[in-house]
C-alpha cells in the first residue's frame, strides 16, 4: 500500500494552523493563529502566511515555501530549538538582533510534532 505524503507548503501551513487553533485544552488553549493571509502563495524565500500568538503575545511567524513551512520563533528561542529538535524537526538559530529560532515543518506528518513544540514553548 502506498501512502501519500503531504509536502505542499501551503497545505502543511493549513494543517498546522488547524492543529494550533483546534486544541482547546492544555498549553495550546491560549494559542491562536492571527493575521492569516488566505491568498498566500509559496515562494522559495518563504511568504508570511500567519502569526502565532500565545496569551495575545507574539510567539512565532509561519512562512510558506513550496515544500515546507518555516516557523520563526521570536520568543522562547532556546526552548523552541530544544523542543523542536527533540521531536525530530530541523532547527536553525539565526544571528539576527533580536535572535530567532527557525523550525522547519517539512510534511503533514510533522505538523503534530511542530504543534507539540509550540506547546512546550508556551508551557515554560
Amino acid at each position: 500500500m502506498v501512502e501519500d505524503r503531504i509536502t505542499d507548503g501551503r497545505r502543511i501551513a493549513e494543517l498546522l494552523a488547524s492543529e494550533l487553533d483546534g486544541r482547546d485544552d492544555g498549553p495550546l488553549e491560549t494559542v491562536a493563529v492571527v493575521d492569516a493571509d488566505r491568498g498566500v502563495e509559496p515562494s522559495t524565500d518563504g511568504e508570511r502566511a500567519y502569526d502565532i500568538v500565545a496569551a495575545a503575545e507574539p510567539l512565532a511567524r509561519a512562512f510558506v515555501h513550496p515544500d515546507r513551512v518555516r516557523l520563526e520563533f521570536e520568543r522562547g528561542c532556546e526552548l523552541a530549538a530544544e523542543a523542536a529538535g527533540d521531536r525530530g524537526l530541523r532547527v536553525r538559530p539565526t544571528a539576527t538582533a533580536p535572535p530567532k529560532t527557525l523550525v522547519f515543518v517539512e510534511s503533514g506528518a510533522a505538523v503534530k510534532r511542530a504543534s507539540d513544540a509550540v506547546a512546550a514553548v508556551v508551557e515554560n
